[in-house]
């Protein structure tokens, strides 16, 4: 089932992989308003985060005007 290998995926922009959609999921983030309160370095040391992920999720943050949290 599609929900069970790539949860929330409704709530992120295509081209988030599986795994980072995966390790979002077991961190608690279910939304870009709530990836807005974590730092790019926080967000890469879960397991199944690359940096193509980050970029992504960056471009999806930056079109609602939100950014992820400094450090």
């Amino acid at each position: 089932m599609i929900s069970e290998t790539h949860p929330n995926a409704e709530h992120f922009p295509k081209g988030v992989s599986g795994p980072a959609l995966r390790a979002m999921h077991h961190a608690g983030v279910k939304s870009l308003k709530e990836l807005a309160k974590w730092t790019e370095a926080d967000l890469l040391a879960l397991h199944g985060m690359g940096p193509k992920a980050i970029r992504v999720l960056k471009r999806a943050l930056a079109r609602q005007k939100r950014h992820f949290r400094r450090a």
